[in-house]
Formats: C-alpha cells, sequence, structure tokens
C-alpha cells in the first residue's frame, strides 16, 4: 500500500508543479473553462429566484457544473435558500424531503449518524464497519460516522445522491452519498448574521464574515453557538435530557488567479459538542427493582455516573483547480480529520449499575484525490485517484454489577484501515439527444485489526479505575488480524433526450463495502458453523472476522418538464440484488461461569431491494393577482419492497422468511406548499410541510417494543426579507406541530425464539433478560414539538 507520507509529498510534487503552470497561462480562456469554482468541487452552483420551481438547481453530482433536471443519477438537491426558509437545522432534517433515505441520530448519542438509503446503510458506530452512505464535507469523505450529524450553517447547499457511488470522486459507497457544500466567499466584504430562539429555550446563534485582500486572496470565518434545554429530564441525576450544548467555527482563505483558471482553496473546522448524554425511555418496568415506566417518553432514570458527552471533532482541508488546458482541469483534495467522543450510555435506563456503558471512540484520517476532468463538445469525463488512511478505535466497559458484585465485560478494539483506488467516468454524445457514460472503479482496501476483551471487577483504566481480572481469568479475546479486500466496481448509463425538457436514462452500477473485523467479538463465543451457507469456523477466532458485501443496482429514470416548465418531475424505478450482507449484532452471554455481553457478525444475508422514487415541483400560480405573488408545490414519494432471500440465524437455519430491513419504511411521502408575496420592498413566503413514513423496523428481526408504526410529521414556516437583496429577514418555524411521539432507535435484550425473533415469555407472562437482571427495552424517540423565531441580517 502507498504510505501517507509518499501521498503528501506526491501531493505537494504535483501542486507546487502545476501552480506556475496555470498561473502563468496566458491565453484567454473559453466560456467552456472558465465556469467558476463552487465552494470545494469545483463549480459554481448558481440558481435563478424560481429554482425550486422550475427545476434549474444546479449540481455537480457528476463533477460538472450541471441542471439537476439533466443529471442521469437519482438525485435531490437543496439550496441555502430552500434550507434557511424550511428551518433546516442538521442533516437529519433531510429525510423529510427526500425518498427512500432515514438520517437519524445513533442510539444514544446527539451527533453519530446513522443513514440508510434504499435499504443500504450501517446503524451500529463501531469502528470495524465501513459506512454504507457516504458523508462528504466539501467533498472531504467522513470516514466515521462520530460527530456526522452535521449542523447546517454556512452552507451552499446539499446533494443527496441515491445508489451506489464510486466512479466519479472519493470512497466508493454502497448505498448511496450525502455531499455538504459550504459556501463560497464573495468578492466583496461580507458580515453575515442569524440568531434563533424557540421552544425548550433554544438559543442558536451565527456569524459568518469575510473579505477580499487584494484581488486574488479572501479570507472568511464563521462561528456557531447550538444550545438548548432537554426535550425531558433525567429524573435520577437531576438534569436535561435530550439537551444541546454545541460549539462550532469554519475557517476558509481561499485563492484565485487574476485569469481565473486557478482556485486554491484551504478550510478548517472544528466543533466541540458537552450536551449531557442521551438516555432512552424504559418501555417496561424494571423486572429486578421495578423502576417505573415514566410519563414522559424523553425523560429517564438512567444512573450512569459521568453522564456528561464530550465530543471534539474537526480538520483541514486544501483542494486545487487549475485548468491546464481549455479541456483538461486538474483538481486535488488534501485532507486530515480528527475526532475523540465521549458517549456514556445507560441502556437499562435505571438507577441499577446494570447494562451500563461508559464508551470511548478516537478517529483520525488522512486522505489524499487526485482528479484530471476533461471536457469537449462531445466527450466529458474524468480519471481520478483516492487514498485514505484511517484509524478507528474503541474502549468499552459493560457494568453488570447485579449479575456479579463489581463486574465489568471491558472490550477495546482497534481498527486500521488503508485503502487506494483509481476511477474513471465518461460520457460520450453520439448525438444532442443520445449519451453513453461509462465508469470504473478499482479499489483496494486493507484491514488491520486488534481486539481485546477481559472480563474485571470495577471500572476500566480508561474510564479512571484499577480494574482486577475477574476471578483471576485471563483475557477472552487478545486478537491482531489483517486481511485484504480487492474489487472492480463498473457502472454504464444510457440516456436519450427526446427534447430539451425530457431526459430518460437506463443504467446499471455495482456497489462494495469491504469486510474486516467486529471489535466487540469474543473468542469463546462462536456462532454455528453452516457449511452449506458457506459458513465454517476452523477456530474460534474465525468468526471475528467477515467478507465484504456487494450489490448490483439496475435503474430506469424519467426526467422532464411541462407547461412552460411550470410542472417538472424526476421518477425513477430500481433493483437492486444485494448479496453476503454484513449483519452485526450484540447478545448476552455466559463468560466465566456470568452472564456478559459478546458481539457476532456475520455475512448472514442475501436480499433483493426494488422500488420507486418521484419527485417533482409545480408551480400553481404565478404573478397571482397581478402582484408578482406564486404559490408552489414540491413532493417526494419513495417506495422499497426490500427482502431477504437468505438469512443465516444463530443457530446455523435459513430464517429468511422472519427477518426484515432495519431503518427502511416501506413508503416515505412529503409534501410542501409554499407561496410568496411581495411585502413593501421585501417578500413573504409561507410554507407547509407533511412527511409520512410507514412501519420503520429497528433491527433485522420485528420488535413489540422498538418498532415505529407509520406516521406523519407537520412543519410551517414564515419567512420575510426585506431590504436591498433580501438583506434582513425574520422567520417563525414550526416542527412537528401536532407533537408526535415517534421511535428512531432503542436496545433490547430479551429472550426470542432464535428463529422467529418473537419475544418470549413465561407462563406467568414475564419476560426474561438476556443482558442485565432489570431487561432492556429501551427506546430513543425524535424531536418534540418545537416553535422557534430566527432574525437574520446580511452586510
Amino acid at each position: 500500500m502507498v504510505s501517507t507520507r509518499a501521498l503528501v509529498l506526491a501531493g505537494a510534487a504535483t501542486i507546487a508543479f502545476t501552480l506556475p503552470a496555470a498561473a502563468q497561462q496566458t491565453v484567454p480562456p473559453t466560456a467552456e473553462a472558465t465556469t467558476q469554482p463552487a465552494a470545494s468541487d469545483g463549480d459554481q452552483a448558481t440558481t435563478p429566484e424560481d429554482q425550486g420551481a422550475t427545476g434549474d438547481v444546479v449540481v455537480t453530482a457528476r463533477r460538472r457544473a450541471e441542471r439537476l433536471q439533466d443529471v442521469p443519477i437519482a438525485v435531490t438537491a437543496l439550496t441555502a435558500e430552500t434550507l434557511e426558509r424550511q428551518g433546516a437545522i442538521d442533516l437529519t432534517d433531510l429525510q423529510n424531503v427526500s425518498p427512500n433515505i432515514t438520517l437519524k441520530a445513533a442510539r444514544g448519542t446527539n451527533s453519530t449518524l446513522a443513514a440508510f438509503i434504499r435499504g443500504v446503510g450501517q446503524q451500529d458506530p463501531v469502528p470495524g464497519f465501513e459506512a454504507g452512505i457516504g458523508i462528504y464535507l466539501d467533498d472531504v469523505y467522513l470516514n466515521r460516522p462520530q460527530a456526522a450529524v452535521l449542523d447546517i450553517y454556512d452552507v451552499d447547499r446539499i446533494e443527496v445522491l441515491r445508489g451506489p457511488q464510486g466512479t466519479l470522486y472519493g470512497r466508493n459507497t454502497i448505498g448511496g452519498a450525502v455531499k455538504y457544500v459550504t459556501r463560497r466567499l464573495s468578492d466583496t466584504p461580507e458580515l453575515n448574521v442569524r440568531a434563533s430562539y424557540g421552544s425548550y429555550n433554544q438559543a442558536d446563534g451565527v456569524v459568518s464574515a469575510s473579505t477580499p485582500i487584494g484581488s486574488m486572496l479572501r479570507i472568511g470565518v464563521a462561528g456557531a453557538r447550538l444550545s438548548r434545554e432537554g426535550f425531558g429530564e433525567n429524573r435520577f441525576l437531576g438534569i436535561d435530557n435530550y439537551n444541546k450544548d454545541i460549539w462550532a467555527a469554519r475557517g476558509t482563505v481561499e485563492f484565485e488567479s487574476p485569469d481565473k483558471r486557478l482556485f486554491v482553496r484551504l478550510t478548517g473546522d472544528y466543533t466541540h459538542d458537552q450536551s449531557n448524554a442521551r438516555n432512552g425511555y424504559r418501555l417496561f418496568a424494571g423486572l429486578l427493582t421495578g423502576s417505573p415506566v415514566l410519563s414522559s417518553v424523553f425523560d429517564t432514570n438512567a444512573g450512569l455516573a459521568n453522564p456528561r458527552n464530550d465530543i471534539k471533532a474537526g480538520g483541514g482541508s486544501m483542494s486545487v483547480s487549475a485548468d491546464l488546458t481549455n479541456h483538461l482541469t486538474f483538481r486535488s483534495i488534501s485532507a486530515y480529520r480528527e475526532d475523540r467522543s465521549y458517549t456514556p450510555i445507560d441502556f437499562d435506563a435505571t438507577a441499577s449499575v446494570d447494562v451500563d456503558v461508559p464508551a470511548v471512540y478516537r478517529n483520525n484520517q488522512t486522505s489524499q484525490e487526485f482528479q484530471f476532468l476533461y471536457k469537449s463538445e462531445k466527450l466529458n469525463g474524468l480519471v481520478g485517484y483516492y487514498y485514505l488512511g484511517a484509524k478507528a478505535s474503541t474502549g468499552f466497559d459493560v457494568l453488570l454489577f447485579t449479575t456479579a458484585p463489581g463486574f465489568n465485560a471491558y472490550t477495546a478494539g482497534d481498527v486500521r484501515t488503508e485503502t487506494s483506488s483509481v476511477f474513471a467516468d465518461f460520457t460520450y454524445d453520439f448525438t444532442p439527444a443520445v449519451s453513453l457514460s461509462l465508469g470504473g472503479r478499482y479499489t483496494w482496501d486493507q484491514r488491520k485489526a486488534f481486539v481485546f476483551k477481559a472480563n474485571y471487577v470495577g471500572l476500566s483504566s480508561e474510564f479512571g479505575g484499577t480494574p482486577v481480572p475477574f476471578l483471576g481469568t485471563p483475557p477472552l479475546t487478545n486478537f491482531r488480524g489483517e486481511a485484504n479486500f480487492k474489487r472492480f466496481t463498473p457502472r454504464a448509463s444510457l440516456n436519450v433526450k427526446p427534447s430539451a425538457d425530457m431526459l430518460l436514462y437506463a443504467s446499471y452500477s455495482e456497489g462494495f463495502k469491504g469486510g474486516g473485523f467486529d471489535p466487540r467479538g469474543s473468542a469463546n463465543i462462536a456462532p454455528a458453523s453452516n457449511p452449506a451457507a458457506g459458513q465454517t469456523y476452523q477456530d474460534r477466532y474465525d468468526f471475528l472476522s467477515f467478507d465484504p458485501e456487494t450489490v448490483k443496482s439496475y435503474e430506469l429514470g424519467w426526467k422532464g418538464s411541462a407547461f412552460d416548465r411550470r410542472l417538472t418531475w424526476a421518477l425513477d424505478g430500481f433493483y437492486s440484488d444485494y448479496s453476503d450482507v454484513q449483519v452485526p449484532g450484540s447478545v448476552g452471554c455466559l463468560s466465566s461461569g456470568v452472564q456478559s455481553f459478546c458481539g457476532i457478525t456475520t455475512n448472514a444475508a442475501k436480499a433483493k431491494i426494488k422500488g420507486v422514487e418521484l419527485e417533482t415541483t409545480a408551480i400553481l400560480a404565478r404573478d397571482f393577482a397581478g402582484i408578482g405573488s406564486s404559490v408552489g408545490f414540491q413532493g417526494a414519494l419513495g417506495y422499497l419492497d426490500a427482502k431477504y432471500n437468505r438469512f443465516i440465524g444463530p443457530t446455523g437455519v435459513d430464517v429468511a422468511d422472519y427477518r426484515v430491513f432495519q431503518n427502511t419504511p416501506e413508503w416515505t411521502l412529503t409534501g410542501t406548499l409554499n407561496a410568496t408575496l411581495p411585502v413593501g420592498d421585501g417578500s413573504v413566503n409561507a410554507n407547509a410541510t407533511a412527511a409520512y413514513r410507514s412501519l420503520t423496523h429497528q433491527f433485522e428481526v420485528a420488535s413489540p417494543f422498538l418498532d415505529q408504526p407509520g406516521y406523519t410529521l407537520i412543519d410551517a414556516n414564515l419567512t420575510y426579507a426585506f431590504g436591498e437583496g433580501g438583506r434582513y429577514s425574520i422567520g417563525l418555524h414550526g416542527k412537528n406541530l401536532t407533537d408526535r411521539h415517534y421511535k428512531i432507535g432503542g436496545y433490547q435484550y430479551l429472550a426470542a425464539n432464535a428463529a422467529t425473533g418473537q419475544i418470549i415469555r413465561t407462563p406467568t407472562g414475564a419476560l426474561t433478560p438476556t443482558l442485565g437482571r432489570e431487561g432492556v427495552a429501551t427506546a430513543f424517540y425524535g424531536n418534540p414539538r418545537q416553535m422557534f423565531v430566527t432574525l437574520g441580517a446580511k452586510f
């Protein structure tokens, strides 16, 4: 594998060669070669005022500026103006406006992201598992989900790409990608201020400023303070539950040559989250102490000491875009990121030290991407190289003092990833109406892991204790392993434009996610071998590793507009063959004769996923009543039929008939009605959104405790922008106006039928815990009704 130092030196050498070569270019650039760079991906996403209704949003999903309606990819794009009008707070708000996606804060955390698109994703945030959905911050792939619930500030746009990605940029992602793009600095001095205040004492403030220094250099800074009291209370500790306490900052330096052929951008960002630990709501009374079911779903009796989260995350990047000729552009994206997260979780949500888990995650990554982009009248495309070197570790105690006094099932995992890939994607226009896109990616993944597990008495040293081996037993797991994976993943798309306002496309793409090692694994516990299903275990360590998973996806799409572009739509249907699905899990087990915690991960599944997506915008009235007012509608519908064809259960038997897809509702439906009315020297925009999600399962096994029946959320927003260019703004925003309570995650450790997953009760109707003695069925809920006012000013 290529070393990090070699990549850095290569990047520096290439940039050193490129900068003077591009700066010395004196030939006047053609219009084709002067597309302005956006914040990081090299294309300025300028949009007309009525972009939301006409579909003229410009995106860079294919690494070049294109009208959204001309891109043969299933993509949702939200501009800064749209996000502001809808009162969007962080990335999780996107799931209410895009079909077939789930974005949520992971169980028991405030800022760790669990993301799913079209049934593919990753819920478990421990380091052994690669993300199924790629999150990009200014073209920098975030390798770990910690601190990936990005707050929305200083943003230019957000793009959600559905389906396998990897022939165009960055890391190969098997399910899709979310691109968060920050604003490009202005050529004139700017100062933007935004403040919000609302229910639960929500108090947010965002300030950004930028100024040019001479004709070629611009600098900018942005800072955010985001705070809120809790939606509920930790009644045992007397502190807020579901509160928010975040500081964030970003700095930017941009250089642009006088002929616009060279653009360099340096960025740095930092976030510090000290919100209280988010603890769950018990769904039945404690089996040991009778700890009651509380009246509010946002309240808890969790008693884990040191309850405060402490999450620090940040990084820096440098992107370079240089037009070497009128047809060839070079781009380089170099980045380093690091985060550390203390996230204590009280699984049983009682005062008992029953299943209490203080945990720490540490991650860092270095990445380098090179691209050469070619554009001409008929042929457009790129070739690229991507490198990622990442270190991810976790350490956590599982305190089971009710099982044995002071008993602690300690686990530590350290996973090192080094990956390189080459990729290319080109589109050839046979005629103005017919084009063919072909792409491919070859990926080399190397994974090295250290897994350690031991039974102790008392807290581990990682959390301030002096542990003693339980009953003098040696470590249960002390494993080091290495694995290499490589894969070629192609993509092809045939695109036909019957008219200027219509696009038809048919595409095929493959996605690949490398295998690895479960950092929670226990060498004394292994699932049953099943040679018929391709599962055999040669020794007690074999089951710690798992193989890659793959997706083959077929898609048909139709994008178009009618009635003088008063109506636009993007309709697609897809079919995916999902193989060797990685199924991480954790169970209660016996260790040294005592009930303990064990991790089990297998490639247990094969599945078929098919679905339909429709996104549409309509101008219902333009210049209504002759006063310049307008009324519009935006909607999205998603349907998914996701089924396992094979699922090897813990006993080695195929239990596909009893397994379901997690975090994948069959139906997602959203509609937004908006109206704009001129008032004085400004305009008022009013919009209301209804978003429906059908039954959602939290795990692969249906759960009467944790599954969320279908529900609808209703939001409404009223904003008034006035002054020259909308300099000042006032907004009133309402979220979840009906105050619907809905589950977004949870934990469950109860005896169940191994095949069907059905909860087992004793003849008296009692539940049997499989981890701890209180019994664990704990739920986490989405935000309740919130109302807030936002004031903004631009100078």
